[in-house]
């Protein structure tokens, strides 16, 4: 039935998308059982853990999440015996969880923890200190007996210092440890090391490598890890002596393909090794596949559900734990067995209605710095058509990061303004990860030029090749996108309005403001202070909001340590103050993302009743 672009009838309810679309973090094979994390939006988006079983193993009010680099991740970890280790969002104490008993503590109260790994028995994880001087990170070792609760000298460190730490990694034998380190005045993907010790002190060493990632010990005298030698992240083998290198590293099946991804959280696992010497491992070109690898270096792709983000979360024998998204199912866990090729679900994961929510397709379109590469979804709805030789409106969504990117996923959030006749373009802009360093560096000391031009051309391409209302495009993004939204809006001439998500609005404010873990980023991004402190002028929306002309939404929350509302309400004065049509919500208890499901379900009926008016459709209730 034909009926108006942006008024079709749609099933995706706002609702319906905030409660069925929670976030998974992490996946073990326990005994007998599967566990997972899983965000709970009803209850303002805990984090809890579920069994297979169909328990849950953490009860409210009890939320894992850490606040580490801000980013977290890595919240918890369980043993075979059922015990679960988790970091209460609160505190950021880790706590012990026994089956049948009540969460003990296992820190004292101050320091916060991510990043936990059980090996042996022993509980590693990384530790930060915001109230020292500097601030101090940590690898650490928490004894489970619970002893470190009211002494905090009974904790083991076996790293420390003022930089970053991540991934924590004991040799089989327990006598070494690894892990991943930077500095501050970089960020990990551009000089990431891998530093071994012994525990209890005594020999250490840092191995040289570029970006490195997810140390994991093969066995006592081998060491396998990712790096960047040229231009994608691949794994390497290294042998080692005591804590030295023992001949040159080797790679492993290197192909036009990343191994590895911004480390921006702690629990994320791009490859396992086997017991029988294969490994298994993502491989990511824009979308990722799972390869086994077997000691001869031949690679053999294996059929899994998901092809975007996939987390390697577990190994037991021949099977593996896989957590990801996909183009033609939900969000998952699944159980894949690398041997016969048998996959359950675990948690969601289930295929998606292809008439509503057809696969994404993969564009490529010409940029003034190289090839531009997007996901289009278009307007999708089995009951509907747009009127006859009309073409649809678009909303151009733009990543976060920017050190990110997007996949092509199956999403109910898409599908939200598909359904209704409002087509998405997702736009992996220079600057993205998942194509190789060379299209990562593209945005270095150009953020706010390349990420803007690729935009442009994303949205111009979709218009010149008849498949969008040149008139009726918007753009949309968070954090990062936020900030390349409001630019490409002070540029002018492809989009007839804007809705930013705690976007970046001022260049020195978000150097003066944010936190630890992205102090440094905009070093490379824009340039250093103050030799380049004219360019964070130039550059900021906020010094150029008098070129603001269309409707623009600003969504914040008013927690959020990242991007301080301070930045959203500096270009709402702006657009005020010039009459320029705006709207800006800010949302009590949210921080950097939205978690609730009263947000998520306020800030997607905002921006569709937003859209409406800057495009002149009547959104169906």
């Amino acid at each position: 039935m034909p009926q108006p672009f942006g008024s079709w009838p749609s099933p995706f309810h706002a609702a319906d998308i905030a409660s069925s679309a929670p976030r998974l973090d992490g996946a073990r094979f326990v005994g007998d059982e599967i566990w997972w994390g899983e965000s709970v939006p009803a209850e303002g988006g805990r984090i809890t853990v579920r069994s297979s079983t169909g328990a849950e193993v953490l009860p409210a009010p009890w939320s894992a999440r850490s606040r580490v680099h801000e980013y977290g991740g890595g919240a918890w970890t369980a043993g075979a015996d059922g015990i679960l280790y988790f970091v209460e969002a609160r505190g950021q104490r880790v706590h012990r969880l026994a089956p049948g008993g009540e969460p003990e503590p296992l820190t004292a109260p101050g320091p916060a923890h991510g990043g936990l790994r059980l090996q042996d028995g022993r509980l590693l994880a990384v530790r930060e200190d915001l109230t020292a001087d500097p601030h101090q990170r940590a690898i650490v070792e928490i004894p489970t007996d619970g002893s470190a609760a009211d002494d905090p000298t009974a904790v083991i460190v076996h790293a420390q210092g003022p930089g970053f730490f991540a991934h924590p990694a004991l040799s089989p034998d327990g006598s070494r440890i690894a892990w991943v380190q930077w500095n501050g005045d970089r960020m990990p993907w551009e000089s990431a090391q891998i530093g071994i010790a012994r525990v209890g002190g005594g020999e250490a060493n840092v191995l040289p490598t570029r970006a490195a990632l997810q140390p994991e010990w093969v066995d006592d005298d081998e060491l396998l890890y990712s790096d960047i030698p040229d231009d994608r992240w691949t794994l390497h083998r290294i042998g080692i002596d005591g804590v030295t290198p023992r001949g040159p590293r080797v790679p492993i099946a290197p192909v036009d393909a990343d191994t590895g991804y911004g480390l921006w959280v702690l629990g994320n696992r791009w490859y396992q090794p086997l017991a029988d010497g294969r490994i298994v491992a993502v491989r990511t070109n824009g979308r990722d596949e799972v390869v086994v690898i077997g000691g001869d270096g031949d690679a053999r792709a294996i059929e899994v559900p998901c092809d975007g983000h996939v987390s390697i979360d577990d190994i037991a024998g021949a099977r593996m734990l896989i957590t990801g998204t996909g183009s033609t199912v939900a969000p998952g866990l699944w159980s894949v067995d690398l041997d016969s090729g048998a996959i359950t679900a675990i948690s969601g994961g289930g295929p998606v209605n292809s008439d509503w929510m057809p696969p994404a397709q993969r564009i490529v379109v010409d940029g003034a710095h190289g090839p531009v590469h997007a996901f289009a979804y278009a307007p999708a709805n089995p009951e509907m058509t747009g009127p006859v030789g009309g073409l649809p409106p678009y909303v151009v969504f733009v990543h976060g990061g920017p050190t990110a990117h997007v996949t092509g996923a199956a999403s109910a959030g898409i599908a939200f303004y598909t359904s209704r006749g409002i087509g998405v373009l997702d736009v992996n802009y220079g600057g993205s990860t998942g194509y190789g360093r060379a299209y990562r560096e593209r945005l270095d000391g150009k953020w706010g030029l390349v990420d803007v031009d690729d935009v442009l051309a994303a949205a111009r391409g979709l218009a010149e090749a008849g498949l969008a209302d040149a008139e009726r495009i918007a753009i949309r993004g968070s954090s990062a996108g936020g900030w390349t939204v409001l630019s490409a809006l002070v540029r002018g001439g492809a989009f007839s309005a804007g809705i930013s998500r705690y976007g970046v609005t001022d260049l020195r404010a978000l150097a003066a403001d944010t936190h630890d873990f992205e102090k440094e980023y905009l070093n490379g991004l824009v340039g250093p202070l103050p030799e380049s402190e004219s360019v964070y002028i130039e550059r900021s929306p906020l010094t150029n909001a008098d070129r603001i002309d269309v409707p623009v939404l600003l969504l914040q929350g008013e927690d959020d340590p990242v991007v301080p509302p301070s930045q959203s309400e500096a270009i709402r004065d702006a657009l005020a103050q010039r009459g320029i049509d705006h709207e800006y919500v800010v949302y009590p208890g949210e921080g950097h993302g939205f978690r609730s499901a009263s947000t998520i379900v306020d800030a997607l009926e905002r921006e569709l009743a937003f859209l409406g008016r800057a495009f002149g459709f009547e959104p169906r209730p």
